[in-house]
């Protein structure tokens, strides 16, 4: 049974990376549903006003440490997981498990050009993977019950959702028992990096925890607010966590 680490009123698995290949491989061998989630410290601030996210997260079946300063925050703690599982680095290794195994994917969300040429980079990198959807996240209201069917039907193992949180927690809560894919993993951004539009950061940058930097340089507009004001929320919880200081919730 996977041990449980709790952080900021967050459950966190503690696995490594081949522990939770491993753990994902027995969920699609069995088919039993499984909700992925990692986690990183915008979403946990994100969680922190949105109750509803902080359920829907704390009730999935596998949640990763994605950030670095997850890591570290839970080191601080004396509540430790052992390493970060990077939620790009699980997609290139889930999907290199699929082309090994024969598991059939399904990538769902992105713009058209950018989900197809997701799936093209790995129909040339794996020429025997089995890829059985390729749908863009654009009119998803007005094609809700012919998605899910197409779904259904695909018979698809995995599932990749190219949405950004918390909509794609939120998507995958309400329908992922209507499409009988039994994991199903939000990937937010990835699908952009694999087909070339965001740069990731040098590994230096992902080792010392600046990811969140380089992806801030690229783009300082739009993720200010959610990377200096975020982290510095982050850093503010985790400590009064640490003299264990309680607010009350309201």
């Amino acid at each position: 049974m996977m041990k449980r680490r709790t952080i900021l009123g967050y459950k966190i698995d503690s696995l490594t990376m081949e522990e939770t290949l491993e753990k994902i491989n027995d969920y699609i061998i069995s088919r039993k549903k499984c909700q992925h989630v990692v986690l990183n410290a915008g979403k946990m601030v994100l969680g922190h006003k949105d109750h509803q996210l902080k359920k829907i997260i704390n009730k999935c079946e596998i949640i990763n440490a994605d950030g670095q300063s997850v890591v570290w925050a839970s080191r601080f703690l004396k509540s430790p997981v052992p390493e970060r599982v990077a939620g790009i680095d699980l997609m290139y290794q889930v999907i290199k498990l699929a082309a090994e195994k024969g598991y059939k994917i399904y990538f769902f969300g992105a713009k058209e050009e950018v989900v197809q040429k997701v799936a093209a980079i790995y129909k040339n990198k794996y020429p025997t993977i089995n890829i059985v959807g390729v749908r863009n996240g654009y009119n998803i209201i007005e094609s809700h019950d012919v998605i899910l069917e197409d779904m259904k039907c695909s018979k698809a193992d995995i599932l990749f959702l190219g949405f950004g949180s918390p909509q794609k927690e939120y998507w995958l809560r309400d329908n992922i028992s209507k499409i009988g894919i039994p994991f199903c993993m939000g990937v937010g951004g990835s699908f952009d990096v694999v087909a070339g539009l965001t740069k990731r950061a040098p590994l230096w940058m992902q080792k010392c925890g600046l990811e969140w930097f380089y992806r801030f340089i690229q783009e300082p507009k739009r993720m200010w607010k959610r990377y200096l004001v975020g982290n510095s929320k982050f850093l503010y919880l985790i400590l009064r966590e640490k003299i264990n200081i309680r607010r009350p919730v309201g």
